[in-house]
């Protein structure tokens, strides 16, 4: 792996090469002890090569028009920090497409249609408030992942759970790249609310139409034991995100309010120390207060 580090203008980034590790053996439960986690998860990383492209394409369309410096050298890395991201989640998904999974050919053809459809026939003032609400429901989900860490990756496979990890890391990294591009092109309150809406509704909805049809081929969407504990993750799950989404509609917020995990900063630092072992968490450690990585030759 290699770091390209951001220019002066966008110095919280860090353009980041990675690489994960699959084991053969992997199904599509990732996590053992949560397979309704895993399925949540795999549906969301089924959106990523469609959603990512569609932020990129708006990015790249606002990018003539945007008038300060600082700014553009900004964009530009954060559409860098999510090309990676696309990549990276395209790979993982074609390892969820090896274990046989029939329902992934719908799910993308869906989501690929709606994010055509968006970048088509939508206005670019309406697409950066679609991408600003994203970001800002992405912070607010890596802050609860992060807190939450032990409870939802612990002994989970180590590529996975390093690949979302990495993920959410980044998220919180390019915070306030959408927020700025749309406030300085489209700004506007009820546009803004109204983009959060829109993305959170549509992603969330997606989601779940994903992981229900991932948890049918399990044969456990029947189960009453799996729904419970389906309800139950849900349950904690938006006990922690719903006052940080919250948040996002009061008329005076900006994510430089959110303060940076001090995990994700310790990620970041071993990154820089050693970059493939970022890649490579140690999944029986998450409690701990910095990131650990695999020891060389190690496996989980």
């Amino acid at each position: 792996m290699s770091e390209a580090t951001a220019g002066d203008g966008a110095a919280r980034m860090t353009v980041r090469r990675m690489g994960f590790a699959y084991p053969a053996a992997m199904g599509g439960h990732w996590n053992r002890r949560r397979p309704e986690f895993s399925q949540i998860v795999n549906a969301a990383s089924l959106a990523m090569p469609y959603l990512e492209p569609y932020l990129i394409k708006t990015m790249r369309e606002a990018r003539p028009q945007i008038r300060d410096a600082v700014l553009r050298a900004a964009l530009d890395d954060y559409v860098a920090q999510e090309a990676m991201h696309f990549q990276q989640h395209r790979k993982f998904n074609n390892e969820l497409k090896a274990r046989g999974y029939r329902a992934i050919e719908e799910i993308e053809a869906t989501l690929a249609s709606d994010y055509r459809k968006l970048g088509e026939t939508r206005s670019l003032a309406f697409n950066l408030a679609y991408a600003e609400g994203f970001e800002s429901m992405a912070l607010a989900i890596g802050q609860m992942l992060i807190a939450d860490r032990k409870f939802l990756f612990g002994d989970s496979e180590s590529g996975v759970a390093s690949l979302i990890l990495w993920h959410f890391v980044e998220e919180i990294e390019h915070k306030n790249v959408a927020y700025d591009v749309f406030d300085h092109l489209a700004g506007n309150y009820f546009r803004r609310v109204h983009g959060l809406l829109y993305a959170t509704i549509h992603i969330m909805w997606r989601t779940r139409g994903g992981y229900q049809a991932l948890l049918k081929e399990d044969g456990l969407w029947r189960s009453a034991r799996s729904r419970v504990a389906l309800g139950l993750l849900l349950l904690r799950i938006f006990a922690t995100l719903t006052p940080k989404m919250l948040r996002i509609l009061m008329p005076f917020y900006n994510p430089r309010q959110v303060k940076d995990p001090a995990w994700a900063l310790s990620w970041a630092r071993l990154f820089k120390a050693d970059n493939d072992g970022a890649g490579r968490l140690d999944t029986t450690r998450l409690d701990a207060p910095e990131p650990v990585a695999l020891s060389t030759g190690e496996t989980k």
